[in-house]
């Protein structure tokens, strides 16, 4: 049972190196307390690989990965835009004085855990936790995935927290608001166009958050160009004149 929780430990964490679900977990650290993301992750890795191995080993059964990822995306896309139309409220002294954000919320495990766990049922990682549980023990199975996948998050998470440190807080947040749209598109194409290829999903999922990036551009140009001209127009005060053009 020990070789075959280090050997999938092994597999598992090497799977999750630069996957879709680590650079989530980076993203949940920037955004939310550590302890908050690591927990909320452990326990969608225990749970989603208790699943892999009971399909893969007792049932032999495939998941209606289609669906979950439909889900799945929906959640990234709410938590992306709920995240970017935070960094539209007005910015206050406090909060330029904060340089980590360490954002706590009372839903925040719900929503991590929500969107981990949706983002990693019938990702690649799950079929591997999968294709081991047929040949290997589940119990050893299950519990070398999971710390395998809580290991790659808590890289993740480290990276996320030394780096978050350093960065303005606004900036992070919408960073990990156009991530969150990125993956919801990743998201759906690697379930219902997987066929254009890695490379080209890779591609197709940018334009989503390129384009909320855009908005989000020209809304800060906007509101920085109001408050530079005081928000008011001096020809719309009654009992005003625009004062009159000299001519030589």
């Amino acid at each position: 049972m020990i070789t075959t929780i280090l050997l999938t430990f092994g597999v598992l964490f090497v799977a999750e190196l630069g996957d879709k679900s680590q650079l989530m977990a980076l993203t949940f650290a920037l955004r939310y307390h550590w302890a908050t993301v690591l927990s909320a992750i452990t326990v969608a890795s225990f749970a989603v690989n208790l699943i892999a191995v009971g399909v893969g080993h007792f049932l032999g059964a495939a998941l209606p990965t289609t669906v979950i990822a439909l889900f799945a995306a929906a959640t990234l896309l709410i938590v992306g835009l709920f995240t970017l139309r935070e960094t539209l409220q007005p910015e206050t002294g406090e909060d330029t004085e904060k340089a980590a954000p360490q954002a706590k919320t009372r839903n925040a495990f719900l929503v991590v855990l929500s969107a981990f766990l949706l983002a990693e049922l019938g990702d690649r990682t799950m079929f591997a936790a999968m294709a081991l549980a047929t040949k290997n023990g589940w119990l050893g199975v299950w519990i070398g995935s999971s710390l395998g996948m809580v290991a790659a998050g808590g890289l993740a998470i480290l990276i996320g927290v030394t780096v978050g440190k350093h960065i303005p807080e606004r900036f992070i947040a919408i960073c990990s608001g156009l991530l969150f749209l990125y993956f919801a598109a990743m998201t759906l194409l690697d379930a219902y166009a997987e066929h254009l290829g890695t490379v080209v999903i890779a591609l197709a999922s940018a334009v989503l958050p390129a384009l909320a990036g855009l908005v989000i551009v020209l809304l800060r140009r906007r509101e920085n160009t109001t408050v530079a001209t005081g928000g008011i127009d001096s020809g719309s005060i009654p009992g005003t004149r625009p004062a009159p053009e000299h001519t030589a």
